[in-house]
């Protein structure tokens, strides 16, 4: 019976480098997958530290800001830049693909429902709840809206909101229509200049805003100082006796409005502006050919070509205006019957501490919104169409 041969170490040597070979890319992907577990981890880990320093009171303000840059700004990096290694190192080649937008997605899917889609739930349900919020209403849950009804405060608010969501986008559409349509007979520069101008009260917050026309309606009674606000210098300037201009009602109404429009006005005149400039040349020679004035080229070329482009902007302005809040609680408080849905609705939850009124005063904001949103996205559906 005769021995089995001895394979040659020529044989045997290039099949251990197979093996060894083999046994580094398996130690390899091991390494990768446990970085890869590990960096989603280690940035969660951090930013919960992060969260927990950001609460204590006795930190240094200067410091919990600087850390919320860094963490805030490096630590997303560094969670996505881990889910990308996770997804790359783990998942088979034939669906890598298919699962990364899903990954990159995620997260900001969760952040969108723990902070928008939760909360307008439990608001909703707060809605049909008492001042507490820890039995229903009466009538059935529905004694909170009945109170917004009925009630003459909130009424007003409800109207004056209404006069906002009528008289601001209108006149601030109309204005920047005006604008966008003078200046477009500029020159270059002469239009870049008046066009930053006109766009300039974009960059005030509303609170700023309403801090400079505080200066413009300011009033002071006798005996406590000369007149600084400038309408009550130009009306006394011509002999008349200064006006407590915020007191005037209901025209202080419209005096509050006017800051809005001339905040929003920009920013219509910019969009507006852009649609007219898209308007076919061709078009208008072809109307001034056939005798029409520049006012029927205006009304009958122009405003039909850019239809769908007012429509978004006055539905975007009509958004904002829904929402206003800190011109009317800078300037009067929401006193002299000047109060619109949202101020009194933070009025509701912080001074009079009755979340069930407040809940349900954010759901009626919430309702009369929804309409103008899905005009937007039906207008930008239709441009994006014909493009």
């Amino acid at each position: 019976m005769t021995a089995p041969p001895v394979l040659p170490d020529k044989v045997s040597e290039p099949r251990r480098r197979i093996l060894s070979a083999g046994a580094r890319g398996s130690l390899l992907s091991v390494v990768r997958m446990v970085a890869a577990l590990a960096v989603p981890i280690v940035g969660f880990l951090l930013l919960w530290l992060t969260f927990n320093f950001l609460r204590d009171s006795d930190a240094n303000r200067l410091l919990v800001a600087l850390v919320a840059i860094v963490v805030g700004v490096g630590g997303v990096w560094l969670l996505y830049w881990g889910m990308d290694l996770l997804v790359s190192t783990v998942l088979p080649a034939r669906i890598r693909e298919s699962i990364r937008p899903a990954v990159f997605v995620g997260p900001a899917l969760v952040i969108l429902a723990v902070y928008l889609i939760y909360p307008a739930i439990n608001t909703t349900i707060l809605a049909f709840k008492d001042a507490k919020g820890e039995n229903w209403a009466s009538q059935g849950g529905l004694g909170n809206f009945i109170d917004i009804f009925t009630n003459s405060d909130t009424l007003v608010a409800i109207r004056n909101s209404l006069l906002w969501v009528v008289i601001v986008p209108t006149a601030s559409v109309i204005i920047g229509l005006a604008f966008a349509t003078l200046t477009d007979k500029l020159g270059r520069r002469t239009e870049a200049t008046a066009k930053s101008m006109i766009f300039l009260p974009m960059a005030i917050s509303l609170v700023g805003a309403s801090i400079v026309w505080g200066f413009v309606y300011s009033f002071r009674s006798a005996g406590f100082g000369e007149q600084i606000g400038l309408l009550n210098g130009i009306w006394t300037g011509m002999g008349n006796k200064p006006v407590a201009w915020l007191l005037q009602e209901p025209w202080n109404n419209l005096y509050l409005m006017v800051i809005l429009i001339w905040l929003q006005t920009g920013f219509a005149m910019v969009i507006l502006s852009a649609a007219i400039k898209s308007v076919p040349e061709d078009l208008l020679e072809a109307a001034r050919i056939d005798g029409a004035s520049e006012w029927k080229v205006f009304t009958r070329v122009v405003l039909p070509s850019i239809a769908s482009t007012v429509v978004v902007v006055v539905t975007t302005i009509t958004i904002v205006v829904w929402k206003v809040f800190d011109i009317v609680f800078v300037m009067t408080g929401g006193r002299f019957n000047t109060s619109v849905v949202a101020q009194r609705m933070v009025k509701e939850f912080f001074t009079f501490r009755n979340d069930g009124v407040g809940a349900a005063l954010a759901v009626i904001l919430f309702i009369a919104v929804i309409p103008m949103m899905v005009v937007n996205v039906r207008k930008f559906r239709q441009q994006e169409e014909t493009r």
